[in-house]
């Protein structure tokens, strides 16, 4: 029987309150559990004690090889209980494909309006030195 430690939502509407348990992986999220082993109130203010944790029956269920959600883990490496792994992820930060599309259409049309700009600043200053040149062909 896969375990797993995970947070069962308690509370009522729009007002959360998570109960950490243990669990059958099958089971529903607010279904049957084996044991409560604390409980997180995301509604307090952080610098408050947001989650209370039974240490003891954790680190049972721990070598009992109960699996702890990424959240639960969060919890638990915080209360120095278990260690979460650091994850990289260096292209979060980046916009999406469409986005640098966009981006680089942007780029591209300011680089043609430029282009625009000095080739219609050269046509401006060279018709005078074209009319003289045509005006001496004339004579």
């Amino acid at each position: 029987m896969p375990l797993k430690m995970r947070l069962a939502r308690a509370g009522s509407k729009k007002r959360p309150y998570y109960h950490i348990v243990v669990a059958d992986a099958r089971s529903p999220r607010d279904g049957r559990f084996i044991e409560q082993i604390g409980a997180w109130n995301p509604m307090l203010p952080k610098d408050a004690e947001r989650v209370t944790l039974k240490e003891e029956r954790i680190k049972h269920w721990l070598s009992e090889g109960a699996q702890p959600t990424d959240r639960v883990l969060r919890f638990l490496d915080k209360a120095g209980i278990a260690t979460r792994p650091e994850r990289k992820n260096p292209t979060k930060g980046l916009p999406g494909k469409k986005a640098q599309e966009r981006e680089a259409e942007k780029k591209q049309r300011e680089e043609d309006a430029a282009a625009a700009a000095a080739e219609a600043e050269a046509a401006k200053n060279a018709p005078a030195e074209e009319a003289s040149a045509e005006e001496a062909s004339f004579e």
